[in-house]
């Protein structure tokens, strides 16, 4: 049957002519794909081979191109088109050539054994994926017959050479079988054939691997194909003899990584946890490592050292529960713990110096997690016995957690700093954890340590004992509740005699403090002992996140104790925000530090500090809404509206986000008279306007403008009441000159809040029929051009149906959910968008004054 393509690179670089699945026009494919510089004509051949390799063709060529003239390249294509068409195309193959087949492929293993590998490996996988789908019953004995053939003396490979490709191909089946597609029934079937024929491989393997004969290049064979095998779940006890020999091969440093391979795969296997004998006879063996790996140690080897904890690390992490279990044999498994530990301290700097110790955290919390899921009585001998290893094990992270001296870590790549960050965040977790088993004697431990560091006259201290002492309280503090602990007073007063002479200990400093601003919530007379140093931080820019982040988690949690220091406050933030030390992310954490700041005073103080604060802004504002619109304006205005609505999202005299506390937990009345936002946003809402008729098709600029209302909305909640009829009348124009997204969203929040106010909610329905007839009108023209508008409507039309039940929306007497047609919906809102916007209405009209006051 004759079958013609377009085959790439016949007619050069240009488009090719349609041509056979022939050797020549697949060599010619094969060339252009390896060797023409166009990436197009190689995307194209590419293509082309793909199709090539699925043809019925196909099992012609292959066996044409393993031929031994071609090149390898040539060649490997064949053996992987075999393997294509054997395991995607197996119906296909009738089953009187199943027979054939293999022995086409068993000779060609066998002449490839001396040749290319790569040719070799892809032929032998091609072999396996046909094991694989005649197992068990039209090849019930595969891998005893492999092992047969391959063994026999009349073959013309030397002994090595048949050694070495039957070991490939012993090492590729098991590969073969994980990622083959296989039905499901079928796989369960093979899986069980492949446990039983391993009988005919461990054997095999033991007598190569222990035998002094028995050249590198055949052991290291050996050792990766049992790693193969171990991950098809064989039993552990089966695997011993191997694993002893895979120990005794980590002496030899050609073997030495294929050992550690084949010993963890053995290890973690899920069902090795049934053999507790044979864990217990590995334990020794691990143990009996610890030389090897002192010695590496010292050697800075760190491939060595690494291995070897990987293997300690496998057998205590995937295994600490069943080995607890045997309490007779508590000193063998506390043996391999002390070792872990080693491997956790191990010396040097993370990941410079060592790369080790990052690989056993996760065994602290395995083997804790099993010690407390222990009865009580059990659990309390177990806790006699680990809880000294646990207060060691601090010891150990907070040195590991240490910096290396300010010269060591200038020369530290960016990339390596990072790693490093991440590092010493697992470790904080790691603490964190551990406070679950030694409770609060942790904090004791390391304030005793903190204040004998600080107040010892005998030697000077390093800043890095102090930050990492720091750096355990704060990532205990950070997720565990430390109001009762009664250490954290004396901290709280050992932190000003800190000398603080380091941007890595200021930070770490500045995080303390945050984390524990609960506390001072609680014990606000202690606040005056810490905010000094966040004010002064603030001006510097390399303490930027740490210095504004807990600034605004102490403004958050003890605003109602801040008033005496509001003015001090304010005025260092004001400057630094004038200075323009921090970046933009920086400053707008600034501003919801000074939001919730502000909260807590009276109404006519925090107008007083409203206008001292934003009066700059203002003006800049009016400025920059005179000048032609340019990409630096732009990001000006757009930073100044940020501004604005991350003041506005925290800035709340009513106390709303204390509602879920409790009333008997608000510590001020609610203030009488018009609210300090509202009061703001009218002075400045003819200045927004102003904005908004230059930079109306700018869909960042609306956003930003939106988004002061709608976090003020979402604060405010009811208070934002007197300004629903103008922000909608503003919302409708915006909307009707130019539909975007944000518009839509902000609409969807005043539905939020106010759908149940039946004096608010006129002209909201008003504008929510006005948005409806625009955006159905610009859906007419096609909405997959517009899918941020369709999103947002759509959430919008959501919003109003979940609110439905107690609001009516009279569109020409549709029901408030929405079963009338649309097109009668958007023919309904005409009439209401006539009177929102007048004849002749546009932006140009909003060109007035800018607010009075500022």
């Amino acid at each position: 049957m004759e079958r013609r393509e377009e085959q790439p690179g016949a007619a050069g670089a240009g488009a090719a002519p349609a041509l056979d699945f022939t050797v020549e026009n697949v060599e010619k494919a094969l060339h252009q794909l390896y060797y023409d510089p166009n990436i197009e004509n190689k995307n194209l051949a590419q293509k082309w081979l793909m199709q090539a390799q699925a043809s019925p063709q196909a099992w012609h060529f292959s066996w044409q191109l393993l031929q031994p003239d071609k090149v390898p390249e040539i060649q490997y294509f064949g053996a992987s088109a075999l393997h294509i068409k054997i395991s995607r195309y197996w119906s296909d193959i009738p089953t009187d050539q199943y027979e054939s087949l293999k022995a086409q492929l068993f000779t060609q293993i066998t002449r490839f054994a001396s040749g290319s590998k790569i040719v070799l490996t892809r032929l032998c996988v091609a072999l396996a994926s046909l094991a694989l789908s005649m197992m068990p019953d039209a090849w019930p004995c595969a891998v005893a017959d492999m092992v047969r053939l391959f063994q026999a003396e009349d073959s013309p490979v030397d002994s090595q050479g048949r050694c070495l490709a039957l070991l490939e191909l012993l090492t590729v089946l098991p590969e073969e079988f994980q990622t083959s597609r296989l039905p499901q029934y079928r796989k369960s079937l093979v899986r069980t054939s492949l446990a039983v024929e391993c009988g005919a491989v461990f054997p095999l393997l033991e007598q190569l691997l222990q035998q002094p004969s028995s050249p590198s290049c055949v052991r290291q064979k050996v050792l990766k194909c049992f790693s193969s095998w171990v991950q098809l779940e064989v039993p552990l006890q089966d695997c011993e003899a191997l694993i002893q020999a895979a120990f005794a091969a980590l002496q030899d440093s050609e073997l030495f990584d294929s050992s550690v391979e084949a010993i963890v795969n053995a290890i973690s296997q899920p069902d090795a946890q049934r053999y507790v004998n044979t864990l217990l006879k590995l334990i020794p063996l691990v143990l009996g490592l610890q030389d090897q790996l002192r010695q590496a140690v010292q050697n800075g080897d760190m491939e060595t050292s690494h291995g070897i904890c990987r293997i300690a690390v496998a057998l205590g992490e995937n295994h600490s529960r069943a080995l607890l279990d045997q309490v007779e044999h508590w000193q063998s498994f506390l043996a391999l713990v002390n070792m872990i530990m080693f491997c956790t301290g191990i010396p040097g700097h993370f990941p410079v110096n060592e790369t080790t110790s990052s690989l056993t955290l996760t065994f602290w919390y395995t083997l804790q997690d099993d010690i407390l899921s222990f009865e009580a009585e059990k659990q309390a001998v177990y806790q006699q016995v680990y809880r000294p290893v646990y207060f060691q094990l601090v010891d150990v992270l907070l040195h590991k957690a240490q910096f290396p001296s300010d010269e060591e870590y200038g020369f530290w790549s960016s990339d390596e700093k990072e790693q490093f960050r991440i590092y010493r965040v697992d470790i904080s977790d790691t603490l964190m954890y551990v406070y679950e088993m030694l409770g609060a004697e942790l904090l004791s431990n390391l304030y005793d340590k903190l204040g004998r560091l600080l107040t010892s006259s005998e030697e000077p201290y390093s800043w890095q004992h102090t930050e990492a002492l720091l750096y355990g309280f704060q990532s205990i503090a950070e997720t565990i509740d430390v109001n009762y602990s009664d250490v954290v007073p004396g901290l709280i007063g050992l932190i000003p005699r800190i000398s603080i002479s380091n941007v890595q200990l200021a930070d770490t400093v500045m995080f303390t403090i945050g984390a524990l601003s609960e506390w001072l919530a609680d014990h606000p007379v202690m606040i005056n002992s810490v905010l000094p140093l966040v004010l002064h931080a603030l001006g510097n820019p390399e303490l930027s996140i740490s210095s504004v982040s807990t600034l605004k988690k102490i403004c958050r949690e003890c605003k109602y104790d801040l008033p005496p220091y509001a003015a001090n406050i304010v005025a260092v933030s004001q400057d630094v925000l004038m200075k323009q030390i921090h970046k933009t992310s920086q400053c707008m954490w600034l501003m919801q530090a000074l939001g919730f700041l502000l909260s807590a005073l009276q109404v006519e103080e925090i107008l007083k500090n409203l206008h001292s604060l934003i009066s700059p802004y203002i003006q800049q504002l009016e400025k920059l809404a005179e000048e032609i619109p340019n990409p630096s304006n732009k990001l000006a205005i757009v930073h100044i509206l940020g501004l604005l609505s991350n003041l506005f999202t925290t800035l709340d005299v009513s106390h709303h986000e204390d509602d879920h506390e409790g009333p008997e937990l608000r510590k001020l009345p609610v203030p009488q008279g018009p609210n300090p936002v509202v009061v703001v946003l009218q002075q400045v809402f003819q200045l927004i306007q102003k904005v908004l008729s230059k930079w109306l098709n700018d869909a960042q600029v609306v956003e930003a403008v939106c988004a002061i209302f709608e976090k003020s909305v979402k604060t405010l909640l009811d208070d934002f009441a007197p300004m629903v009829p103008q922000l909608c009348e503003m919302l409708g124009r915006m909307y009707s000159t130019i539909p975007q997204a944000s518009a839509l969203d902000l609409t969807r929040q005043l539905v939020h809040i106010f759908a149940h106010e039946p004096a608010h909610f006129p002209p909201i329905e008003a504008l929510f029929l006005l948005v409806t007839s625009v955006t159905l009108t610009l859906f007419q023209q096609g909405p997959r051009d517009h899918p941020d508008i369709v999103d947002s409507f759509m959430q919008l039309l959501a919003q109003l149906n979940r609110v439905s039940s107690s609001v009516s929306v009279e569109v020409d007497n549709p029901t408030s959910s929405f079963s009338a047609p649309l097109p009668q919906l958007a023919q309904s809102s005409t009439e209401t968008r006539e009177r929102l916007i007048p004849k002749g209405g546009s932006w140009a009209g909003l060109r007035g004054g800018h607010g009075r006051g500022w």
